[in-house]
């Protein structure tokens, strides 16, 4: 065997090269990290949440002034067109306006019970029919809706829904336990969120399906699901073969759940309990329900909006920065108000994901591999925008390195933490620790992981086709006012600006610590696009052996 004697010198030199090398990278992304400032995230959010947008809802003219101006911007800050010579990508969907036609009728124990919507039953179609009419239907409670074979679950055992109202509990079993061994403990697994619930309900053949509301488990008050069923829903039409969707989904309020199962001498709470036991059987109740249902829908498409910095060496990676467009539009006044503006639900992030990408083109030296910065549509109508690129990329998805995903940016000031929605799920967290520590920061896993935020915003399509997935920012540990006031803030948020006209931009909002934020976004990615590293999905993950 040849050995190979480098000399002395040679050895130093080439350490001194590297060490170059690397403290010239060093000194190009501290240059760039500094190009992020408060005020430009301030001028985007204000633009971005401002009443000239019309709550930026799609199919309306708020969202061709919403898309035209992102494609401006991105054209500004130095990225070319995503998808060909387009920074547009059709999405083609329905919106369906659906209204309920006089109140629920419910039969339950022989007595009759009116439900008006939506303030004691939040119901939405996702028919096409004009009309969608339930005439006695028998009602069916069945736990907590889940068929997990991984965890020896079937909630539908020995139950027949076809044709009927399955009647199922929000979240999942884990939450109300305290058993960590039961699911996923307090942290919500896709099982808990209603996308899954309606999805389930639809294969075992049922008519319709009604989640008893619980704030707790589902991570906002009935406020927001009411708000939606009064709302148009947007749609992708299921292709040939895919299972069609329950004709009726929706929510019960706690208080009408409560009047229906106590007229059947049963407690919601006590039926709770029951059905967190593995192996509880649910039961037909003695109830039928009849609902009529009119619809009008319109067929047309929306748009996600993306640019492209193509690397230097490997253009055919990429990473994907995201933020969501869209909001409600204009809607059921509050105060006087009835513009959805979602300021920071998700003006802030878009803000976010802007100037990590004017970072990136600001730099000398392009990455190795390209930058996509992309602003889907249809977030808030269950993710549809970012599900629709995920399968039609603009670039090989086996090619997608990372996404970096933000959502509800709250610009309250620097902060300790970096909270990680999703945390241990894959090596990014490892990755922002380091940027973390550089920053005299911490990383902390979401303290409310029952919510199952990693299922509600743009970067769970990706993880879905097994592309590691980052939802992170500071939220929970104020530099100035310390946790109590940084979970009051987020609290007042949820309550009186989530989903609601309130959520506007303010002069007093504080931006230095979503900089901070960017800034530990843009390192880590740097670190990603720089480099041959791929992230690896962490064991244990239901992400890791996708691909």
């Amino acid at each position: 065997m040849k050995r190979i004697i480098i000399p002395m010198a040679a050895m130093a030199l080439t350490a001194m090269t590297l060490l170059t090398c690397s403290c010239a990278g060093e000194r190009s992304l501290e240059r760039a990290s500094k190009t992020i400032t408060a005020g430009e995230l301030r001028e985007y959010t204000l633009i971005l949440g401002a009443d000239s947008l019309m709550g930026r809802k799609p199919f309306t003219p708020g969202e061709t002034i919403t898309v035209n101006y992102l494609a401006a911007e991105l054209l500004k800050i130095g990225f070319s067109p995503a998808f060909g010579e387009s920074w547009f990508q059709d999405v083609p969907m329905v919106e369906i306006t659906t209204r309920v036609d006089g109140k629920a009728l419910i039969t339950a124990g022989g007595k009759k019970l009116e439900l008006a919507a939506p303030d004691d039953i939040a119901v939405k179609s996702p028919s096409l029919s004009q009309y969608v009419e339930l005439e006695d239907i028998p009602m069916v409670f069945c736990g907590f809706g889940i068929v997990a074979p991984e965890y020896g679950w079937n909630d539908f055992s020995g139950l027949d829904v076809k044709g009927k109202c399955a009647v199922v509990l929000v979240n999942d079993p884990g939450l109300y336990t305290g058993d960590s061994t039961l699911f996923k403990g307090r942290e919500m697994t896709y099982y808990g969120r209603w996308t899954y619930k309606y999805e389930e309900a639809a294969r075992q053949g049922a008519a319709a399906i009604l989640i008893i509301h619980e704030t707790v488990g589902a991570g906002y008050d009935y406020s927001i699901p009411r708000k939606s069923s009064i709302s148009p829903g947007l749609y992708m039409e299921p292709a040939e073969g895919e299972p069609v969707p329950c004709p009726v989904t929706g929510w019960l309020s706690s208080e009408a759940a409560s009047e229906l199962f106590g007229e059947l001498g049963q407690d919601v709470e006590s039926l709770r309990d029951e059905a967190c036991k593995k192996g509880y059987n649910g039961f037909d109740m003695d109830a039928s329900i009849s609902l009529r249902l009119i619809n009008s829908h319109v067929r047309n498409s929306s748009l996600n909006v993306a640019g492209i910095l193509r690397g230097r060496t490997q253009p055919e990676e990429s990473i994907v920065i995201s933020a969501h467009w869209d909001h409600f539009g204009t809607g059921e006044a509050e105060n006087g108000d009835s513009i959805y503006n979602g300021a920071v639900d998700n003006g802030t992030s878009m803000a976010w994901a802007l100037e990590i990408g004017e970072a990136f083109a600001s730099m000398k030296k392009r990455p190795d591999r390209s930058v996509i910065l992309f602003f889907p549509t249809a977030e808030e109508q269950g993710l549809l925008g970012s599900a629709w690129l995920a399968a039609n990329p603009p670039v090989s998805s086996e090619n997608v390195v990372a996404c970096f995903n933000n959502d509800l940016l709250l610009p309250i000031g620097r902060m300790k933490d970096i909270m990680v929605t999703g945390y241990g799920q894959s090596e990014l967290d490892d990755l922002l620790a380091d940027a973390a520590r550089r920053q005299d920061r911490y990383i902390l896993p979401d303290p409310n992981p029952e919510t199952g935020m990693y299922f509600r915003s743009d970067h769970f399509p990706f993880a879905k086709i097994g592309v590691p997935a980052l939802f992170a920012r500071g939220n929970c540990d104020s530099r100035e006012f310390g946790k109590e006031w940084a979970a009051a803030q987020e609290k007042d948020y949820i309550a009186n600006k989530y989903h609601k006209p309130a959520d506007n931009y303010y002069p007093e909002m504080n931006f230095d610590g979503i900089v901070e934020d960017a800034q530990a976004a843009f390192e880590v990615a740097w670190k990603i696009v720089t480099s041959d590293m791929r992230p690896r999905w962490k064991p244990g993950s239901e992400f890791a052996t996708i691909r």
